[in-house]
């Protein structure tokens, strides 16, 4: 695999450049040949074989986005070791979490990570979690401050003994289902559960989505900002890009550091080809207004992408016309971790086709979608809605979860016998077109009607005033569901009422009247986790009087939100007996 990646194009080309590195400090890229990832993999390989790292042994990497937490991935892989990348966001308790669940034997951190100007202490949340991990043996630590941290017996400065490493590093023979890493992703219960996936197929579905998606050519500078400890950074910062030879954008910043034109600045300066972001990011920038995206000249752009979550249509427009001027071809990605790689988006098409807004529309090579009924029957035709399952495997697929295939069956392959389910809701369009309506988990049934709480969303989201709402169902004793829907405005204002009463017509007249959420609260931020996505569970149990049982909040960016949701609901309930 890192052949594929790396020796192949080290013969041919070797000073092309892989990655370049948009550190956290604003203008310090720092560019790697294909020369120097092999080399700084190697030694690194080299580095883990001597402290006893074999094939099948798995470990932890716990680091910011960085040449170093590329190659370590990289040099597990060389060296038949099982890589399992923990956002560097996520707290002692839920690494001590995954390290036990996947018996890690070391983890590869930083002294510290930087990001928005903030120093984060990483070696110090390794520290916390590996006291309730018995089976690490080492801690690797790479400098990215040059602030001193503690080191303990199993702690190993990992540049030191990359320096005195060999820089050549055979690599291992692997089969084709052998696993190449195993990453975590929430489940509908709330503990974590460990996506498998192998080889080749992994990497060939991962690098052809990367080439045909995006319509990556040679040359090109693909700037996907989303962080490793997520599927999307696996997938299309580190080995599709690098199996297609590509150079690779790595983003350590955030879109709002030291400004709101940091994405755009970035794009200018290092002239990006294709931007691949999260809906989140850009429904956050649109409210900074579009002078932070005009100051900066983007004509290098080709192709803007969006990915984890469907994009509501605002933002898709916004995306579209202010950053990409009308030119870009937008793809809206629809995929999981589960999946690999992207399963359906308006790209690749025929020369010129057609792109509906906010629509993922077009199956990738091999993807045979299907809506099934209530009934676990497949629905024909068109202009249908449905459950999304596929019909046949693709190379792309997860294997298993880690120490639970009873799970994986259970979750992806029970519902629907001989069908892939997605969890989520699928609408076909008139021409057959996919659209992504949401999570099969947040439909509600209002009075016999079959909801996407996403699309209520959307419909609200269109005010001028709220850039953020959720909608979640509760039971509701004459329409056996109802909505309630948490909004954030854009201003504190007296006008809350006001807004309340204009988003209400809005989805009346967008939707139908039964889709009207009978309460809206007004809350200062909704409860996300690191990657942006909105925890509805967390939303349900609060409005469904279940918030003694939250379950494992570890995952949210901010758990003291909870308790300020908790609070406004409360008084929201109150003040409504009243």
């Amino acid at each position: 695999l890192t052949v594929n990646c790396l020796d192949q194009h080290v013969e041919k080309s070797p000073n092309r450049v892989a990655l370049i590195w948009e550190r956290d400090e604003p203008g310090t890229a720092v560019h790697v040949t294909y020369r120097e990832l092999l080399d700084l993999t190697c030694r690194l390989a080299n580095t883990l074989k001597k402290y006893g790292i074999q094939k099948g042994d798995r470990v932890a990497i716990y680091m910011s986005v960085s040449p170093l937490s590329v190659a370590a991935m990289l040099a597990c892989a060389r060296i038949g070791a099982v890589h399992t990348v923990v956002f560097a966001g996520f707290s002692a308790e839920s690494l001590a979490g995954r390290i036990m669940d996947s018996g890690c034997k070391a983890v590869i951190t930083y002294n510290q990570g930087v990001r928005g100007g903030r120093t984060i202490e990483l070696k110090a949340t390794v520290d916390e979690a590996v006291k309730n991990c018995p089976s690490i043996r080492h801690v690797f630590v790479a400098q990215r401050t040059d602030n001193k941290v503690q080191m303990g017996d199993r702690d190993i400065p990992l540049e030191e003994e990359m320096a005195k490493a060999d820089s050549v590093c055979t690599p291992e023979s692997m089969d084709s289902e052998d696993i190449l890493f195993m990453l975590y992703t929430s489940g509908s219960t709330g503990k974590p559960k460990g996506i498998v996936h192998t080889q080749a197929g992994y990497l060939l579905y991962a690098a052809l989505t990367h080439k045909y998606v995006f319509d990556y050519q040679q040359g090109d500078v693909f700037g996907c900002v989303a962080d490793i400890g997520w599927i999307t950074g696996h997938s299309y910062v580190v080995y599709g890009p690098l199996c297609n030879g590509a150079t690779s954008v790595l983003f350590e910043s955030t879109p709002v550091y030291p400004d709101p034109g940091r994405y755009w600045e970035v794009v200018q300066r290092l002239k990006i080809n294709q931007f691949y972001g999260a809906p989140t990011a850009i429904r956050l920038l649109l409210n900074y207004g579009e002078e932070w995206v005009k100051k900066y000249d983007r004509s290098s752009l080709k192709v803007l992408g969006s990915v984890g979550e469907p994009i509501n249509k605002e933002a898709w427009q916004w995306f579209y016309q202010v950053v990409g001027e009308g030119r870009c071809a937008l793809v809206d990605t629809w995929w999981q971790t589960e999946t690999g790689g992207i399963c359906i988006a308006p790209r690749p098409s025929e020369e010129k086709a057609e792109i509906v807004p906010a629509m993922a529309m077009r199956p990738f090579f091999g993807i045979v979608p299907v809506l099934m009924d209530e009934n676990g029957e497949v629905i024909e035709g068109n202009d249908v809605s449905g459950a999304l399952c596929i019909a046949q495997p693709w190379p792309g697929m997860a294997r298993t979860i880690h120490g639970d295939h009873q799970r994986f069956i259970d979750a992806y392959f029970k519902a629907y016998p001989g069908y892939y389910f997605t969890g989520d809701g699928a609408y076909r369009s008139q021409k057959g077109y996919y659209q992504i309506t949401g999570r099969m988990d947040d439909i509600i049934n209002i009075s016999g009607h079959r909801l996407g709480t996403a699309e209520i969303e959307d419909a609200m989201a269109d005010h001028p005033e709220v850039p953020e709402t959720a909608v979640v169902g509760y039971p509701h004793k004459i329409k056996g569901e109802g909505a309630f829907a948490f909004i954030v405005l854009k201003e504190q204002t007296a006008r809350a009422d006001h807004i309340k009463e204009e988003l209400k017509t809005i989805v009346a007249s967008k939707i139908a009247k039964y889709a009207v959420p009978d309460h809206i609260l007004v809350v200062k931020r909704l409860p996300k986790t690191r990657s942006g996505k909105i925890m509805r569970r967390l939303l349900r149990k609060i409005v469904t009087e279940q918030s003694n049982n939250m379950g494992d909040v570890t995952t949210l960016d901010d758990p003291s939100v909870v308790k300020e949701v908790l609070d406004a609901y409360q008084e929201y309930k109150e003040k409504s007996s009243s």
